[in-house]
């Protein structure tokens, strides 16, 4: 399918830049197949039923992205990477900022090289090899003191669409993570679960809501845009598990009755996502309602719950 059938045009301010407090306060548009409905994430016990099955993700956000000093010959540059897949215990995959300063066999420091440095001797690595923007990292450290050293100098990966607008800061440390997050991996959040809070799912478990969790670290590709006209000439990146399924509207759904889901980019493999489950005409006059009424976009904006196309 040609990727512009999936264009559509968003004001800059409908991205949200912060969460909803309480999270549950967040708005959720429900699309039905016969109706559009404005509710909040609160009321999602009154749209499920009893002995339904929620899923969630129990991923948890690392603090990836790591800024450091490339060393060369006596030189040093500024560099960035953020941190995608690991590959053993002291070494990683990751994207590099701007990956043209770096070459095998360089020797970058990581952290505050100042008074107050989170470590006194900073984190170093050496660069084993690059392709294109990724390269691969060793560090001096092997886990489990690489993941404290990683823990103490890197930031959260914000989304670009956030970290263009304003620097991370503490409150990101815990509004960009779910509070059922526990497996260690992630460098973007499950950002549909950014809305639960303890009290919500209390409320899901007394109504007879069942719960169960999968484990899907998501990577930094979830960002990058599809760049190819059509979609079936596109590369789709792959998580931890490891999948890189795309699904796109001819992809047929075998398990899952309901997506909830936040509201994504125009053109993105996530908005051909929801088009696939729902169908791309009426998402789209999903998002047009969306974007008329207010709605917030992308990962700390506001929440769709999603009812298949029939068939």
């Amino acid at each position: 399918m040609r990727v512009d059938l999936f264009d559509f045009d968003l004001p800059e301010d409908r991205i949200a830049l912060r969460p909803a407090r309480p999270r549950d306060a967040a708005r959720l548009l429900a699309v039905r197949p016969d109706a559009l409905e404005d509710r909040i994430v609160r009321d999602l016990p009154d749209l499920l039923r009893p002995g339904d099955a929620l899923v969630v993700n129990d991923t948890r956000v690392i603090p990836a992205e790591l800024h450091g000093e490339r060393f060369r010959d006596g030189n040093a540059a500024h560099v960035s990477v953020t941190l995608h897949k690991r590959e053993g215990s002291s070494r990683w995959r990751a994207l590099a900022r701007p990956a043209k300063r770096l070459a095998p066999g360089d020797r970058i420091r990581f952290g505050q090289l100042t008074d107050n440095a989170c470590l006194a001797s900073g984190l170093d690595a050496t660069v084993e090899a690059r392709n294109e923007a990724e390269v691969t990292l060793r560090f001096d450290l092997s886990t489990p003191l690489l993941d404290e050293a990683i823990a103490a100098v890197g930031h959260i990966p914000l989304p670009p669409y956030i970290a263009g607008r304003r620097a991370e800061d503490a409150e990101d440390r815990r509004d960009y993570q779910t509070v059922y997050a526990r497996e260690e991996g992630a460098v973007a959040a499950p950002t549909a679960g950014l809305h639960f809070t303890p009290e919500l799912l209390e409320r899901l478990d007394a109504a007879g809501i069942a719960r169960h969790t999968v484990t899907l670290h998501v990577g930094a590709g979830t960002f990058l845009p599809v760049k190819a006209d059509d979609t079936a000439d596109h590369h789709m990146h792959s998580f931890a598990g490891e999948t890189s399924i795309f699904i796109t509207p001819v992809y047929r759904f075998r398990a899952v009755d309901l997506l909830m889901t936040n509201f994504h980019l125009p053109r993105s493999t996530l908005f051909m996502l929801v088009s696939a489950f729902a169908g791309r005409e009426r998402m789209l006059a999903a998002y047009a309602h969306a974007i008329a009424g207010g709605y917030r976009f992308y990962s700390y904006g506001d929440a769709s719950l999603l009812w298949p196309e029939a068939t």
